[in-house]
């Protein structure tokens, strides 16, 4: 929902932004199935190099584009209930999560077939990483605001702390990739990498565009005039919620 209230100029800058930024985000799932696809002989799920052209693709798709968008909602929804936005943003996020495992296993599956040594590069470090950051991540917003376990003071601490990780899971998700691209474009041109064949351009447009997505979405998230309003209920109604868990009066600091 747009805010009535925003000089227009400054909506529509906003959409555009917002537009952007999914062109760049589909455009880049898009060019990681091409390439997979086109370059290295489509996908499977038998442990074959097939197989392990879903981990790009899969990674991509959910630790990059679906993880942006999660964290997106919180700009392109703002004037919506918090509750529901909350929700798309965990769903979201699991979306995000469940891709990325499905991403995980095909690699690992693949290594074991042609008894590859797993966990041996940089790219496969930092990818742990962030995965498991990210988990943790997904099961701290869950706990802490979407079936809130912790206190009001304790939530209001960790929220700040929980939107910069966010934000700096998704630059590790972004860097992960770009290692990852790097890597598997020299292993697989490293012979004629010298006369720059169109696979080498493909893989560079994408490290490119997941570099302009990420760019994208943290100014989105990160300029103050797209942030989500106060909404003088929904503050009503926490006020009151901590007095029903917290016995605290609501006019108490």
């Amino acid at each position: 929902m747009e805010d009535s209230s925003a000089p227009r100029s400054a909506r529509t800058t906003f959409g555009w932004l917002v537009g952007a930024s999914q062109l760049l985000g589909v455009t880049s799932v898009v060019l990681a199935g091409v390439w997979m696809g086109h370059y290295h002989g489509g996908f499977a799920w038998d442990g074959s190099d097939q197989e392990f052209n879903l981990h790009p693709l899969c990674m991509i798709l959910g630790m990059v584009f679906l993880q942006g968008d999660a964290i997106l909602v919180y700009r392109v929804f703002r004037n919506e209930a918090k509750k529901n936005v909350k929700m798309l943003h965990g769903i979201i996020h699991m979306l995000a999560l469940i891709v990325s495992i499905v991403g995980m296993a095909a690699v690992f599956d693949n290594h074991r077939a042609a008894k590859y040594p797993d966990m041996y590069s940089l790219h496969s470090w930092c990818g742990m990483a962030t995965i498991v950051l990210f988990s943790l991540q997904w099961v701290m917003g869950l706990s802490f605001f979407l079936f809130p376990v912790a206190s009001s003071w304790l939530r209001s601490a960790y929220l700040p702390v929980h939107a910069f990780c966010g934000l700096v899971l998704l630059v590790m998700a972004i860097g992960t990739s770009l290692l990852g691209i790097t890597e598997k474009l020299l292993f697989s041109i490293m012979s004629t990498y010298s006369s720059f064949p169109p696979e080498g351009i493909m893989a560079n447009i994408l490290g490119i565009l997941l570099a302009c997505f990420g760019l994208l979405v943290c100014y989105i998230v990160t300029k103050e005039e797209y942030k989500r309003p106060p909404n003088p209920e929904e503050e009503s109604l926490a006020v009151h919620f901590k007095t029903l868990t917290e016995g605290s009066s609501p006019t108490m600091p």
